[in-house]
Order: structure tokens, then C-alpha cells, then sequence
């Protein structure tokens, strides 16, 4: 006869709901750290006013997790904080979230939605980095395989994660690299390209108009991690005869939500 197989990790035969299944101090103490996260330190009295529990309570939970490491304590200011072997729980969760493994399913959307190639790119000593790819079956497509190398200044994906970059780093790349002309519309000018900066902040989103090859477009958005830096780009590339102009906008809001998705999917904070 066949065994009944536990369902994610439960006890075999378990049927309780989730509120039945919960440990209500368990409950209480994530309570206390989420609190503590949220802030730059804060006294006991402060935490038990948040949570609206008696300083008492709450100081049983803060000691537990204090003999743990999860949390510390601040001798002069009597502050709390959160502790380095949260940092550590949290490390394996970020050991995990590969962005390559988490993007997958983003880029497979895309592809389904827009009917084009989705690529995902990293920063390499100044260029982008080619890592994955999603192909449409239409015949004629855009096809960067992983390992391909494309400048920062020519690329969506480039143009997406040089958006993140703040003054002193663009300055610090236009005088490492020359922005060299691939078509009549590669950006070549450091001022026109600081503008396209700009612009790619305001609407969350790169545009590649035929500025690597002629005929070929690409919108892309940077994927952010939890310390707020752009990790990663990802992109949909196609033909200009299928990504028309009357296109980019509604393709970009895609890439943007689907960026937006991976980023948080890997710890960085929702979008405002």
C-alpha cells in the first residue's frame, strides 16, 4: 500500500489549519524583530508601545533572541538592534535567490507576452554580460547566447543598469570608455547619453533603438537587490517591424513590472 506523503515538511497525517498550526510566542517574537528591522534601534518601552504588549512580554521575547545572537542590545543607549545571526539567517536566504534561478520565470513571461527574446545581463569590467535567454520561435529574432559581450552605452540592458549609476560613477565610465558608434543611432555624446540617463530613470525603463544594430530593438529595466543596487538587467529584443514605436511604452511597463518583480523576489524593497 502506498504511504501518504507529508506536504510541505508537515507531520504525515497533519489536516490543522494555519491558524491552529501557529506557536502564538513564535508569532510574537517575529513581531518584535520585523519592529526592530523597521528602525535604527529602539528601547524597550519603545518596541512594547509599537506592538501594544507589556514591556514585560516583550522583554522575555528580546532575551531569547538575545542568548541566540538575533538580536543585541546597545549598553549606553539601552537601544535594541537587530543581531548578527539574523544577518546570517538571512545570508542563506540570499544563497539561494540566485537572480539567474529567480528570473526565469520573469523571462519566460515576457517572452509569452510580448511574443519576443528576453535576455538577462550583468555588468563585466564595463560591459554587459550576457547570462540567459528566452527565445521566441518567430524566425527572425534577436539572439545574444549566454557569454555573449555588448557595451554598456549600446546595450538596454547597459543603458538600464548605467541609470543606477550615480554622478561620480558615470563620470568614472565615460572616462574609462569611449562610446563607440555601432548605427547612425548610437549614443556617442557624454552628455547626450547622461541625458538618456535621465530620461531611463524618469520611466523605469531603457530603450535600445537601434543604436547596437539596425533593425533590432531592446527595452530593458535594471533588477535591484536589497542594498538597493542593480544587479542585473532584463530585456525584450526584437525586430523594429514587430516592436514598433507605438509598442516601446506598453512593452516597457512589462519589463519594468517584471524587473520590479524579480527585485523583490531577492529581498529589495517595493516600489513607492
Amino acid at each position: 500500500m502506498a504511504r501518504d506523503t507529508p506536504r510541505k515538511g508537515r507531520p504525515r497525517n497533519f489536516s490543522g489549519d494555519a491558524s491552529q498550526s501557529t506557536i502564538q510566542s513564535l508569532d510574537r517574537a517575529f513581531d518584535v524583530l520585523e519592529t526592530l528591522a523597521a528602525a535604527k534601534g529602539m528601547t524597550l518601552s519603545e518596541i512594547a508601545r509599537a506592538l501594544d504588549q507589556s514591556p514585560a512580554t516583550v522583554y522575555r521575547v528580546l532575551s531569547t533572541l538575545e542568548a541566540r545572537g538575533v538580536v543585541e542590545a546597545e549598553a549606553e543607549t539601552q537601544a535594541w538592534h537587530v543581531g548578527a545571526t539574523a544577518f546570517r539567517l538571512g545570508s542563506a536566504f540570499l544563497r539561494r535567490s540566485s537572480v539567474l534561478e529567480r528570473s526565469q520565470p520573469a523571462m519566460r513571461g515576457l517572452m509569452e507576452t510580448t511574443g519576443e527574446t528576453s535576455n538577462l545581463g550583468i555588468e563585466r569590467n564595463g560591459d554587459v554580460l550576457f547570462v540567459a535567454q528566452v527565445e521566441t520561435q518567430e524566425s527572425i529574432r534577436a539572439f545574444f547566447p549566454p557569454g555573449t559581450i555588448s557595451p554598456m552605452h549600446a546595450s538596454g540592458i547597459g543603458k538600464a543598469l548605467l541609470s543606477r549609476y550615480d554622478a561620480d560613477q558615470i563620470t568614472a565610465f565615460l572616462k574609462r570608455r569611449a562610446l563607440e558608434r555601432f548605427t547612425d543611432n548610437t549614443i556617442v555624446n557624454s552628455d547626450a547619453l547622461i541625458e538618456e540617463m535621465r530620461r531611463t530613470r524618469d520611466r523605469g525603463y531603457a530603450f535600445d533603438d537601434e543604436e547596437k544594430a539596425t533593425g533590432m530593438r531592446c527595452v530593458a529595466a535594471p533588477i535591484i537587490n536589497a542594498w538597493g543596487t542593480a544587479i542585473a538587467g532584463i530585456s525584450v529584443s526584437g525586430p523594429t517591424h514587430r516592436m514598433s514605436s507605438d509598442q516601446i511604452e506598453r512593452i516597457g511597463h512589462l519589463v519594468r513590472d517584471a524587473a520590479a518583480s524579480v527585485s523583490q523576489s531577492i529581498g529589495a524593497a517595493a516600489p513607492a
